[in-house]
């Protein structure tokens, strides 16, 4: 049997592999996602977000998330940039429509109606974990299609649960 402090060795050498790889992956993704809210199609900053390169990613999106209930293109920007780590969700929200706080809340309420916020989280929680995990997921498959298959079977399934909860919600 392997020592205890060889486990332990093992265990921190690996944690501090995935930390620092994972930084990396998340610093990189958060470094994408400034520069699609920062400009617009012609390289400019912009001072309103609904102008920029992921506002445009956004409206094109947003037509496939409509039979969800949340086809609004800042709730496919914050889906977006959920991919880099959820937690930017709520952030995504709060830049874009510029309310953070309480002051979020009552915004919210207007984008969604209670039964598109139900599939909406359905939609959050099991779509593609964030791009630090589906990193994770290539080394170990050691293989970028496998990886990026994992990625869009996960988003299809999600899609496909929040369409249920969103349409068989609307029957009531």
């Amino acid at each position: 049997l392997p020592s205890s402090k060889s486990v332990l060795r093992l265990i921190y050498d690996k944690a501090k592999d995935f930390v620092v790889r994972a930084f990396t992956v998340i610093f990189l993704a958060t470094l994408v996602i400034w520069f699609l809210q920062t400009f617009d199609t012609h390289f400019n900053m912009v001072s309103d977000s609904s102008q920029s390169l992921l506002a445009v990613i956004g409206r094109w999106a947003a037509p496939v998330f409509a039979p969800l209930g949340f086809g609004d293109w800042r709730a496919v920007c914050a889906l977006v940039t959920g991919f880099s780590a959820k937690e930017a969700v709520v952030s995504t929200f709060a830049v874009l429509t510029g309310a953070s706080g309480t002051a979020l809340y009552p915004v919210l309420t207007q984008m969604f109606s209670p039964l598109a916020a139900y599939a909406f989280l359905v939609f959050t929680l099991l779509y593609t974990p964030c791009v630090a995990a589906i990193a994770a997921v290539n080394r170990e498959l050691g293989s970028k299609k496998q990886a990026a298959g994992v990625a869009f079977g996960q988003t299809a399934f999600a899609w496909v649960a929040a369409f249920l909860v969103f349409q068989i919600g609307s029957l009531f």
